[in-house]
Order: structure tokens, then sequence, then C-alpha cells
């Protein structure tokens, strides 16, 4: 198995939102905040070769809304998905398995595309989109806090074009080597991809830990639909990094794509943080 880094682009959310009851005072020591109290962040991806399966894990936001839409998230910076996959010599059509860590926008929007005529299509039109059917109905059944997260032209199009499929939540493995753990506190049945990598085992932890910044069990997002249960999972799961001496992958995380935790007397902490390239 190889792994590889594909940055996708940065956006600008509120620090408020992403650090729900944390003060600004405390907050902003990792994720500096701009005149609009606004912090850059990454939307990283993740691209899985194993022998003939080429697997990319979220995609990004995509470029399907209007102006408007893009306006609250302040597109920058000089990567996109196509680019940086291009930087690795892989085209959209050599995709075989998109693996979505859950719908919200800023992690599937880069899987539909509009094709030459305004219609949907698929971006990769080999591959497999997986979700998990508690979370697609979740997502397609939206409740009123999630639902401008979950747009139907990035959802829908993935099963009226034939490309949906979905993982089955008791063995939790999409093959040896790639299985993925369900936490619920941000969304429902968020799957993050835990994969056997040179001898060591690497966590993309999307959402449930968006930057090092979020280390720490009271930093929860106020996005997040049920933060007790985040902090909850945050725990237990940091509890089991340190422990094993997990690779923390992060989505989210401007500055940082990966990280090591130790216990220490105030919880567990940030231990090294490094590339992924460098393990």
């Amino acid at each position: 198995m190889e792994l590889y880094t594909v940055n996708t682009g940065l956006f600008k959310l509120d620090g408020g939102a992403m650090f729900g009851v944390v003060p600004k005072v405390l907050w902003s020591r990792s994720n500096e905040a701009d005149e609009n109290n606004l912090c850059t962040w990454a939307m990283r991806s993740l691209l899985v070769v194993d022998g003939n399966r080429v697997v990319l894990i979220d995609n990004g936001i995509g470029d399907k809304q209007d102006a408007k839409f893009f306006s609250h998230y302040y597109l920058h910076g000089d990567d996109s998905l196509e680019k940086s996959l291009k930087s690795l010599g892989v085209g959209f059509h050599q995709i075989t398995d998109n693996f979505l860590t859950h719908l919200h926008f800023d992690h599937c929007g880069g899987g539909i595309k509009y094709g030459s005529h305004g219609q949907y299509e698929a971006t990769f039109p080999r591959a497999t989109y997986w979700s998990n059917p508690d979370h697609w109905r979740w997502a397609t059944q939206p409740n009123p806090r999630e639902k401008a997260s979950f747009l139907e032209e990035n959802i829908l199009p993935m099963e009226e074009l034939g490309h949906l499929k979905f993982t089955d939540l008791e063995t939790n493995s999409l093959f040896p080597g790639f299985d993925f753990i369900t936490v619920n506190g941000h969304t429902d049945k968020q799957m993050l991809p835990k994969l056997q990598y040179k001898g060591k085992t690497v966590v993309f932890v999307a959402d449930l830990i968006p930057s090092v910044g979020h280390i720490p069990i009271p930093y929860v997002m106020g996005y997040d639909t049920r933060p007790l249960l985040t902090m909850d999972e945050k725990a237990k799961f940091l509890e089991e990094a340190a422990r094993e001496g997990y690779i923390l992958f992060f989505e989210h995380d401007p500055v940082n794509e990966c990280c090591t935790v130790k216990m220490t007397e105030k919880g567990v902490r940030v231990d090294q943080t490094f590339k992924l390239h460098e393990i």
C-alpha cells in the first residue's frame, strides 16, 4: 500500500463555529483568525494505492455552486483536486474508489461535476462511490441543523448515475489493510479510514478531529450534532491512539498533515507533527 496527500484547496470558516464554547483567547493560539473572525482550513484528501485499487478518501468542495455560495467560504490557494492528482501522475479515470467519510459539502462536492451540456457527471467515471446506509439516509433526509451542509446536487447523482455502493457496517472494512471506524458525534455514522502502512496505523480523522488544535477534549466544533458524544468518542480514540502509536492524518489542519499523540498529566496531547511522506 502507498499513501499520498491530495490537497484540494483552502477555505475559511468562522473560528467560533469551529471551536464551539472554547473562548477565542484559547483557540486563537493554534488557529489565527482574520479581522472577520475567520480561520483558514485545508480540504486535504488522501490517495490510497493498493494493487489495482486506487482509492481517494473524500474529494473537497467542488465547483458546482454559484458565486454567492462560494462567497461565504473564501476559497483560496493554488491547489485543486485535479492539479494535485495530476502532480501524482493520476487522472480522474484512474480512480477506482472514492471513499466518503461523510456527505457534508466540503468532503464530497468534488465527486460530481457538470458535463459539457450542463448535466451531472461523476468526476471519477470508473469509480465506486462509498457511503453507508445509515449515513446516506441521514444525508438524504436531513435534519434542520445539517440541511445546509447536505447538498442534493453533491449527493443524489452518485446513486442516479449508478456509482453508489454501501460499506458493511458489521465488518467495517473496505479491503484488507483498509478498515474504518464509525463515529456519530459530528454527524451520523461518519467513517474514519484506518490504514496499515509501513508497519504503522494511519487514521484519517476527518471531522472527529479537524486539526491539531482540536485534540484537547473540550475543543469541539459548533457544527457537531451531538457535541457531548464527540467528546466521548475523541477521548476513547485519542487514548487508543496514544497507547497504540497511531498516526493521525488531518483533513482540515492548514499546516499539519500528520501527528502522533502522547498521554500527559493534562490528558492526550500532540507528540510529533510531520508530513505524510516523512513516515
